[in-house]
C-alpha cells in the first residue's frame, strides 16, 4: 500500500465518521510521527507534509553537516560530510541536508500497522466524541429507532447510527417494541465500560416525565410554572407537584389544559399512567393532605424528628388513601419526603373483630389481599361494596361473597337474641312438632322467616360502618 491509497482510504474512513479536516490533520501527522520514532528514535527534525485532498505525503528528514571526525556524529540531527556529499557533491560542513523519505522506507509491517492506528484513533475519537455528547444531554428527551428487542433490554439507533440501550427496568411494564418503532426516552446516565461508553436510556425515570411536561406545557418551559417533585409507579401512578411564580396561573390548570389538552398526550405515551396533579405549597399539613388525594383527611400529627406523619380519616377513605397495592400512600410519601401512617378515626363504633381471626375459614391469600386495600378488620370490609373489592384486588365476586357470608355468620353469632326473637323461636319449634305430615310445608314456611331475621342482622352490621376507633390501616 503507498502513502496515497493510504491516506485516501482513511480520508474517506474519517469522513464518513464525521470528523473535521483538523482533527483528521492531526491524526494523519501523530501516526507518522509515531512511525518515525520507532525508526529513528526522535522526530524533531523531521518535517511530515500532508495533503489529505489528493492523498499526497511528503517526508523530509533534516540534519546538520559535521566533519567526519567530530564527536557529534552520532546525535540524531547530525550527518558525516562523507555521507552528505553521496546525497550532493557540493556539501559542506555546517550546512543542512533535507533527505526525502518514502513510506516504503518503514516496511510493509509499519505501513499496515500505520492503517490500523489510523483507524483506531478515529474509532477512540469517535467514542470520546459519543460520551462528552450524551454526558451533555443527561436527562434530556432523545429519539430514536428500535433495532433489536432482548428480554432483557432493548437496542436503540439514534439519528447518527449511535447505539442507546433500554434495559427492562428502564421501561414502561407496558411497553412493547418492535423493530422500526420509534420510541421517546430521556438519557438517564452516561457509562464507560472497557473504554466503550454506553447511553442508558429510560421510560420510567421520573425525569421523563418532568420532561414531557416541559414540552405540553409552555408556562413550565417558560419558567413561569416550576415542577417541584415527580414521584413515579411507571404505568401505574405518578404525582406531580407544581407551583406557578405568577399568582394570575393556576399551576394545575395550566398543567391540565382546556378539557385536558394538555396531559393527555402525556398520559399516552406513559402508556395510560394516571397522573395526579398536585398545587406545591409550603404548608406541611396542606401539602400532605393534597398528596393523599384523592382521600379526604380529618386530621394529622407530624413528627419532625423521626420523619412521620399520622394521618387519621373516616373508614371509607383509607382504601383510598392507601391505593391499590399501596401504591397511593407510597407515591404521597415520597412526594413529601415523610413515611405517612394512615389510621381510622376513632368513632364509636360496635367491637370490630381482626381480619387475622378468620384465618381458619379463610384462606391467608385473600386476607392479603383484603388488607393490602386498607381492609384488615370484618366491619371494614362489610363497609366496602362489593364491586368496590372486586375492582381493587384479585378477587372474583364469588371469592367477596364467601367473605361476607363468613363475616357476617361470625357478627351474627355474637349478637344477642332479644325477648321477642326467643318466642318466635319457641313458637317455630312447636309448630314444627306439632305437623308432622305437613312438616315440608312448615319447613319452607319458617326457612324465609329466617332468612329475614339474617338479612335484618346483615343491615345492622353495614349500617355499623364496620371498623375499629383508630385501628390502624397498614
Amino acid at each position: 500500500m503507498n502513502s496515497q491509497e493510504l491516506i485516501e482510504s482513511f480520508g474517506e474512513f474519517a469522513k464518513s465518521k464525521n470528523i473535521d479536516r483538523p482533527t483528521m490533520m492531526s491524526i494523519l501527522d501523530e501516526v507518522f510521527r509515531t512511525m518515525i520514532r520507532k525508526k529513528y528514535d526522535e522526530d524533531a527534525n523531521f518535517d511530515v507534509i500532508i495533503n489529505p485532498d489528493n492523498g499526497d505525503l511528503e517526508i523530509w528528514r533534516n540534519r546538520e553537516i559535521v566533519d567526519d571526525d567530530s564527536e557529534d556524529i552520532w546525535d540524531h540531527d547530525k550527518i558525516m560530510l562523507t555521507d552528505a556529499q553521496k546525497i550532493e557533491p557540493d556539501f559542506e560542513i555546517g550546512e543542512s541536508v533535507a533527505e526525502s523519505v518514502k513510506l516504503e522506507d518503514f516496511g510493509r509491517r509499519a505501513v499496515l500497522l500505520a492503517r490500523q492506528t489510523l483507524i483506531q484513533r478515529v474509532k477512540d475519537l469517535e467514542r470520546d466524541n459519543l460520551y462528552q455528547k450524551y454526558k451533555d444531554q443527561v436527562g434530556e428527551i432523545v429519539t430514536g429507532e428500535v433495532y433489536q428487542v432482548w428480554s432483557r433490554e432493548a437496542l436503540i439507533m439514534d439519528k447518527d447510527d449511535n447505539e442507546l440501550v433500554m434495559p427492562k427496568g428502564e421501561q414502561i411494564p407496558k411497553d412493547r417494541f418492535r423493530k422500526g418503532d420509534s420510541v421517546r426516552a430521556v438519557v438517564h446516565r452516561v457509562e464507560v465500560i472497557n473504554g466503550t461508553p454506553k447511553i442508558i436510556l429510560s421510560r420510567a425515570a421520573p425525569a421523563f416525565l418532568e420532561r414531557l411536561f416541559e414540552l405540553e406545557v409552555p408556562e413550565i418551559y417558560d419558567g413561569l410554572i416550576v415542577i417541584k417533585n415527580v414521584v413515579r409507579e411507571p404505568g401505574e401512578r405518578a404525582k406531580v407537584a407544581v407551583e406557578s411564580y405568577d399568582e394570575r396561573i393556576d399551576p394545575v390548570g395550566a398543567c391540565v389544559g382546556m378539557k385536558g389538552s394538555r396531559i393527555h398526550p402525556v398520559v399516552r405515551e406513559l402508556e395510560n399512567e394516571n397522573i395526579d396533579i398536585i398545587n406545591y405549597t409550603d404548608n406541611l399539613e396542606l401539602y400532605i393532605a393534597r398528596a393523599l388525594a384523592p382521600a379526604k383527611v380529618g386530621s394529622m400529627k407530624i413528627n419532625q424528628e423521626n420523619g412521620r406523619v399520622s394521618v387519621f380519616m373516616k373508614p371509607d377513605q383509607v382504601s383510598l388513601a392507601i391505593g391499590r397495592g399501596g401504591a397511593n400512600i407510597k407515591l404521597a410519601s415520597r412526594l413529601v419526603g415523610m413515611e405517612i401512617d394512615v389510621f381510622r378515626e376513632a368513632i364509636d363504633y360496635e367491637e370490630d373483630i381482626s381480619l387475622d381471626e378468620f384465618q381458619d375459614e379463610i384462606e391467608p391469600w385473600v386476607l392479603a389481599e383484603l388488607k393490602k386495600i386498607g381492609l384488615d378488620t370484618g366491619r371494614a370490609v362489610l363497609a366496602v361494596k362489593k364491586d368496590d373489592i372486586v375492582r381493587r384486588t384479585e378477587l372474583e365476586e364469588e371469592m367477596v361473597d364467601d367473605v361476607y357470608r363468613i363475616i357476617r355468620q361470625e357478627f351474627a353469632d355474637d349478637e344477642d337474641l332479644d325477648d321477642s326473637t326467643l318466642e318466635a323461636a319457641k313458637t317455630r319449634m312447636a309448630a314444627t312438632k306439632a305437623a308432622d305430615a305437613e312438616q315440608g310445608e312448615t319447613t319452607a314456611e319458617a326457612a324465609p322467616e329466617t332468612a329475614a331475621e339474617t338479612s335484618e342482622t346483615t343491615d345492622e352490621t353495614e349500617e355499623a360502618g364496620a371498623i375499629s376507633p383508630a385501628a390502624p390501616a397498614l
